[in-house]
């Protein structure tokens, strides 16, 4: 698994094209890489919560 080839990536992007169209190809796009951005920043978040634990108040 994970062996795309071009002809595979070639094949997604028509039928992405397709389905909808042009005009909205570039905002998915800047959608996905928000997205991308965002799960990154909540891991480097994690990882460094992970490391520097907070105390926990006694109740």
């Amino acid at each position: 698994m994970g062996n795309i080839g071009y002809g595979e990536l070639l094949l997604i992007l028509l039928v992405a094209l397709l389905l909808f169209g042009p005009n909205k190809i570039p905002e998915l796009a800047r959608a996905c890489g928000r997205a991308v951005n965002m799960f990154k920043k909540g891991m480097r978040e994690g990882l460094e919560e992970e490391k520097n634990p907070e105390p926990k108040p006694k109740a």
